[in-house]
C-alpha cells in the first residue's frame, strides 16, 4: 500500500461528511461492533467461570483416579492402599462400596446411590468433610448403621438429621417365593451439599463396614479412590497404570467419569460463541452499508482520482482502509468494554438484581452466591480476531465497486 491510499482512506474517515446520514450509519456499525464484541467476551467469560466452578466443585467431591476390579470386587484391598500410597505422584488412596438403592421415610420413596466408605481415610481422597452442612463426617464411625444424605435428597425425604429411614436394597435374600429386598433401618447423622443437584440429591453416605455387610462383600470393596498432586495430570496418570495393572483392573480418572458433562459445557461455550457472532456479523453489514453510500458520496472524487493516474487496486485499497478503521475501532472499544464487564460481572449482577429484584441463580439450587466469571485471554484474542476479520471482508465488494466507478460517467453532469 503506498502512502497516499492510506492518507485518504484516514482522510474520508475524519471529514465531516455532507450526508449526515453517513455519518449515522458509520456510527452505527462502529456501536454494533462495540456491543457484538462486548457482549461475546462477557458471556464467554461467563462460561467459563461456570465451567471452572463446576470443575473445581465436582474435583471437590469426587477422586482424581478410580480403580475398580473387572466385575469383581477388590478382595486384598489393605495391601493395594499400601502400595498404592507409595506412589511419588499419589497424595492419598481410599476404598470405597457402591451400590444403588431406594430410600424410603414416612410413605416418601427416592433412588440413591449409597457409597460405603471409610471416614478416616476419605478426606484423603476427596473435601466431602468440607462440604458438611449439619453433623460431621466422622459421625459414620461413632453411630453403627447411619447415614449421611445430600441435602435436597433429605428434603425430598423429609428428614432432618436424628431421623430413621428405610434403605431398601435389590440384592436380598433367595426364599421359596424368590428374590427378596434386603431392609435396614439407618438414623441420618448429617447432611451434605457440593453445590451439584445431580449430587445433592442422589449421593449417599455409610460405613464402609455396614456396607460390606448390607451387601454380602465380606471384607471386599468395589474399589480404590486415589488421589494425585496435580488433577490434570489424571488422564496419563491412569493411562499409566493401567498398563501395569492389567486386564484385571478397569481404571477411569475424573475427565472420563464426567465425560458426557463437560463435553456438553464444551458445546454450549461453542454455540454460544457462534450465535453472539451472529451480532458482530450484522454489525458488519453495517460496515457493507456505510461504505457502498460512501462509495457513491464520493463517486466524483474517485473519478478525479482516476483521472490523475489512480489505480483501480489504489481505490479498492483507499475504502479497504477506511472499512478497516471503523471495524478497528468498533473492535477496540468492544475489547475493552467486554474486558471491563467481565472483570466486574459479580459486583454488576447482584446490583442488577437488587433493582429488578429477580434473582437469576437460587443459591438452594446451585449454592453460587454470585455469577463467576473467569476472563481468558485467548477468548479476547479469538473475539477480536474473529471481529477484524469480519470487518475486513465487508470492506470487499464495497471497495471493488469504488474500483469500478468509469470516470467520465461520474464527471459527465459535474
Amino acid at each position: 500500500m503506498r502512502f497516499y491510499e492510506l492518507w485518504i482512506g484516514l482522510r474520508y474517515t475524519r471529514a465531516k461528511r455532507r450526508n449526515h446520514f453517513i455519518s449515522f450509519i458509520t456510527g452505527t456499525a462502529i456501536m454494533g461492533m462495540l456491543i457484538g464484541v462486548a457482549a461475546l467476551i462477557a458471556v464467554m467469560a461467563v462460561m467459563n467461570g461456570f465451567d471452572h466452578t463446576l470443575r473445581a466443585r465436582i474435583l471437590a467431591v469426587t477422586s482424581d483416579v478410580i480403580i475398580q476390579g473387572n466385575g469383581v470386587p477388590v478382595l486384598d484391598w489393605p495391601t493395594a492402599v499400601k502400595r498404592l500410597s507409595a506412589l511419588p505422584d499419589v497424595t492419598g488412596v481410599a476404598p470405597y462400596v457402591q451400590a444403588q438403592a431406594m430410600l424410603s421415610h414416612d410413605g416418601l420413596v427416592s433412588g440413591a446411590v449409597i457409597e460405603g466408605i471409610d471416614p478416616s481415610l476419605e478426606g484423603r481422597v476427596n473435601e466431602l468433610g468440607k462440604d458438611m452442612k449439619v453433623g460431621r463426617l466422622q459421625s459414620l464411625q461413632n453411630h453403627p448403621w447411619s447415614i449421611i444424605l445430600g441435602r435436597a435428597l433429605a428434603r425430598q425425604l423429609g428428614v432432618t438429621v436424628g431421623d430413621k429411614i428405610t434403605l431398601i436394597s435389590p440384592q436380598g435374600g433367595v426364599t421359596p417365593l424368590g428374590v427378596t429386598p434386603a431392609l435396614r433401618q439407618f438414623t441420618v447423622v448429617g447432611l451434605f451439599s457440593v453445590g451439584i443437584y445431580a449430587y445433592d440429591s442422589g449421593m449417599a453416605y455409610i460405613n464402609l463396614g455396614d456396607a460390606q455387610r448390607l451387601y454380602g462383600l465380606n471384607q471386599g470393596v468395589t474399589g480404590l479412590r486415589m488421589q494425585i498432586k496435580d488433577p490434570f495430570a489424571a488422564p496419563a496418570f491412569a493411562a499409566h497404570l493401567q498398563q501395569q495393572l492389567g486386564a484385571a483392573f478397569y481404571i477411569q480418572d475424573w475427565t472420563q467419569t464426567h465425560e458426557n458433562f463437560f463435553k456438553a459445557l464444551s458445546m454450549e461455550k461453542l454455540v454460544m460463541f457462534v450465535i453472539l457472532s451472529l451480532i458482530i456479523a450484522v454489525a458488519a453489514f453495517n460496515i457493507v452499508a456505510t461504505l457502498v453510500m460512501v462509495v457513491t458520496d464520493k463517486e466524483t472524487d474517485i473519478a478525479i482520482l482516476r483521472t490523475i493516474g489512480a489505480t483501480p487496486r489504489s481505490i479498492m485499497l483507499i475504502f479497504m482502509v477506511q472499512g478497516g478503521i471503523i471495524g478497528f475501532f468498533g473492535t477496540l472499544l468492544g475489547v475493552l468494554s467486554g474486558v471491563l464487564l467481565a472483570l466486574n460481572i459479580p459486583t454488576l449482577v447482584p446490583a442488577i438484581e437488587q433493582l429488578i429484584h429477580v434473582q437469576f441463580i437460587s443459591p438452594e439450587v446451585y449454592s453460587i452466591s454470585q455469577l463467576p466469571s473467569k476472563l481468558e485471554p485467548w477468548d479476547v484474542i479469538h473475539v477480536a480476531i474473529a471481529a477484524l476479520i469480519m470487518s475486513w471482508l465487508a470492506t470487499l465488494y464495497p471497495s471493488w465497486r469504488a474500483s469500478r466507478v468509469a470516470p467520465a460517467e461520474a464527471l459527465r453532469y459535474e
